[in-house]
């Protein structure tokens, strides 16, 4: 039987083992741009243009994946430095944002906390030949609110006219982001504990 016409790309091995793809060439342009913002905003100071930079990383941030899967180019390249490019965004906006004073030290710890959590998980996860589990919906939702958030609150930082209405709402975004995030991290907690329970069943019933 043939495919519907409707059924979009198909995802074959070739393409899932690409690394050249528009896909990924985006999502290693949005790289670059970590070490871009840090030094806007950390050298020269140059707030305005670390804004732009933070708003195009933020909210590019699904266009890889929409044009991984509409193109058919989904690759394990791809699945693995989306989510890292993501977290760096967001790792690297809270330190220069915590070394500015821009946020306190308190929500920033609340965030890298729950990456803590996640790290340690990796290693139980590879003794038993899993890598990470997907990345959920949940926490993707999370990471691209704080990545609208991060934008808006260095706007109301770096302007006083729009700090009125960017600091309120810069703020409401990121306690969203920043609770969507551990929720996010619960779930990711749960999917570890059943792989590992399902592991120690193989190996109890291999010695049975």
């Amino acid at each position: 039987m043939g495919r519907p016409p409707d059924a979009g790309p198909t995802v074959t091995r070739a393409g899932y083992g690409q690394i050249l793809t528009v896909p990924n060439l985006i999502s290693l342009a949005r790289l670059l741009g970590v070490p871009l913002f840090l030094w806007l905003f950390l050298g020269p100071h140059a707030d305005g243009w670390a804004v732009a930079v933070l708003a195009i990383g933020g909210t590019t941030d699904w266009v890889d994946g929409y044009l991984a899967r509409r193109l058919g180019q989904v690759s394990r390249l791809g699945e693995l430095l989306d989510p890292l490019v993501d977290r760096l965004y967001i790792l690297a906006t809270l330190l220069a944002f915590t070394i500015r004073e821009v946020v306190p030290w308190q929500f920033t710890v609340a965030l890298l906390a729950r990456e803590a959590v996640l790290l340690g998980c990796l290693p139980v996860l590879r003794h038993y030949g899993y890598g990470p589990p997907p990345v959920h919906y949940v926490g993707k939702t999370a990471t691209f609110i704080l990545l609208v958030a991060f934008p808006t609150l260095l706007l109301a930082h770096a302007s006083e006219p729009a700090a009125v209405w960017a600091y309120p709402i810069g703020w409401a975004l990121a306690w969203w982001g920043l609770v969507l995030y551990w929720i996010a991290g619960l779930f990711y907690l749960v999917q570890v504990a059943g792989i590992v329970r399902d592991a120690r069943r193989v190996v109890e019933a291999g010695r049975a």
